[in-house]
């Protein structure tokens, strides 16, 4: 089932989880793919569901994700300027892995709590 990706060196880039990880380190990253996987966002919209990030963070991440093929950026020309950001197929390909990340988190005791069941 692993076909052998387990056993393989992480320091030669041929890991596919060490090249996944490598796009999705990183403060923020997992929670910016998480609210593009609603939909289209607008960065506006994205800085406010992600209560704390500065708007230089946001912007990186975007653009590593962007980098990366997992999200796209649409400029429309209008004003005032309005971009949209939204997970490209590869970037919704996410979507189990963000939910085993729910699913787990649902487990973990919440701080300074016991786990639920």
């Amino acid at each position: 089932m692993t076909d052998g990706w387990t056993t393989q060196p992480c320091d030669d880039g041929t890991c596919p989880v060490t090249r996944a990880v490598a796009v999705l380190d990183g403060k923020w990253t997992v929670l910016v793919v998480r609210d593009l996987l609603g939909g289209r966002r607008r960065f506006g919209e994205l800085r406010e569901s992600l209560a704390g990030i500065s708007p230089k963070t946001l912007t990186d991440r975007l653009r590593d994700l962007e980098s990366a093929g997992l999200v796209s950026r649409t400029m429309h020309a209008q004003i005032p300027p309005r971009v949209d950001y939204e997970l490209t197929e590869a970037g919704r390909a996410l979507t189990p892995v963000i939910e085993a990340l729910a699913e787990v988190g649902r487990r973990l005791p919440p701080p300074g709590g016991h786990p639920t069941p």
